[in-house]
């Protein structure tokens, strides 16, 4: 071969290397995407794209609340089926985990049903150029407890003996705020005793009361949103009014955005969430701000966004309102306890008859006084014309006598008459 043609085949050898490096390099992303459902076909499929802010979003306007805080500082733990780590708007917040399904000892930084990812995004996902969604509270750390098994039924309630684990693992693993977006309907010993533990430390404790709305008598007790302490969170349509499948009952303290709510789905992308425990996630989310700026704890934070929530249209299903970021970030409100008025004494005997005696000499001293106003006008009165009379009794004069005619005279013409 020629030294011409050699360099021919040369360039040509380069050219096909360049394109096929930018083909490799195009389909790389494609590939990245697809390797969730090669590895789990069982997983929730990926995300898409979605550019629109989503009206809960536009609803809780956390851009007013960032120029105070974004919850750096704070650790919000999210009892679920784990989140995803990898996501884009999700990278660098969340820590390892605990799975308490994997008996404690692996991590829950993965998500397979996807459900955990959801609301670990309307808590601290970040913005990026390609998407207007972006989370409550960016700056906070997301620590993912594992409580929901990748082959559990979807909408299944959890065992309370497990939630129960999932409380302590969080509290262990120092969250400042302890979402449960899921529900068990099953009021057990070990779960009261954990959440109680976890209130007593000062941790708030936030969870949904249950998507069981549309069945008769309004679902069933969720707990632990049940119990004392728990913030129970009730989710609102984009009209203000219950989302329909929303449990309604003494244990709703607040709501929240929870229906067509857009949020991070697994693997990459977004997707549109509902149900209460998208609720919860914005509720925690809201009680991550207030402890970043204030530096309070535990109840006082459940008085803060119970105080500062936007009253709703009144009854069990709104509890105090909806939630309010901005209100619990800024409102200022009076932490002592309302001073009673101290409990009247009954009057003693003695007391009573001084009292009536004083009342007597008052009585009497007022119709003394009259009496003596009364003797002086007389006086007054009386005195001059006796003066004038030398003080001799005398009859007034009789009236002066006038004398009729006898004879009337002639009478009188008003008007003349006219001939």
């Amino acid at each position: 071969m020629t030294r011409p043609a050699a360099a021919c085949w040369g360039a040509v050898a380069r050219t096909v290397s360049v394109v096929l490096v930018i083909v490799v390099g195009l389909a790389a992303p494609a590939a990245a995407h697809a390797l969730p459902t090669a590895v789990a076909p069982d997983c929730t499929e990926p995300g898409g794209r979605i550019t629109q802010v989503s009206w809960a979003q536009r609803l809780l306007a956390p851009e007013r609340v960032w120029s105070f805080t974004r919850g750096g500082g704070v650790t919000v733990a999210v009892l679920d089926s784990g989140v995803d780590a990898s996501h884009a708007q999700l990278a660098g917040e969340i820590r390892r985990g605990v799975d308490v399904r994997g008996g404690g000892s692996a991590v829950a930084d993965s998500d397979c049903r996807g459900t955990g990812t959801q609301i670990a995004g309307v808590i601290g996902a970040w913005q990026t150029q390609s998407t207007g969604f972006v989370g409550l509270a960016p700056n906070a750390a997301i620590l993912p407890i594992r409580v929901v098994g990748e082959q559990d039924p979807v909408g299944e309630p959890v065992p309370p003996q497990v939630l129960a684990q999932g409380v302590r693992a969080a509290l262990d693993s120092g969250a400042d705020v302890i979402a449960v977006p899921v529900v068990s309907y099953t009021d057990a010993p070990a779960l009261r005793d954990a959440v109680a533990d976890a209130v007593r430390a000062g941790v708030v404790v936030v969870a949904a009361v249950g998507d069981k709305g549309g069945e008769p008598g309004g679902g069933p007790t969720p707990y632990p949103a049940a119990y004392e302490g728990v913030i129970g969170v009730g989710a609102i349509a984009e009209t203000g009014v219950r989302w329909p499948n929303s449990q309604a009952g003494g244990y709703v303290d607040v709501v929240a955005p929870g229906a067509g709510i857009v949020t991070v789905q697994r693997a990459w992308g977004l997707t549109v969430a509902e149900g209460t425990g998208v609720a919860c996630g914005f509720v925690a989310a809201a009680a991550a701000l207030a402890i970043a700026r204030r530096g309070l704890r535990g109840a006082a934070i459940e008085r803060l966004l119970l105080a500062t929530a936007v009253p709703g249209p009144g009854g069990p299903e709104y509890g105090h309102g909806v939630v309010n970021p901005y209100a619990a970030v800024n409102d200022h409100l009076v932490q002592r306890e309302t001073a009673t008025l101290p409990a009247l004494a009954p009057p003693t005997r003695e007391t009573a008859s001084d009292w009536l005696r004083s009342r007597d000499f008052a009585v009497a001293g007022a119709a003394l006084l009259g009496l003596i106003v009364i003797g002086v006008v007389a006086a007054a009165i009386t005195l001059p014309r006796g003066r004038r009379r030398r003080w001799r009794a005398a009859m007034a004069p009789p009236p002066p006598r006038v004398e009729e005619p006898e004879e009337p005279g002639p009478p009188l013409l008003l008007f003349d008459e006219q001939r």
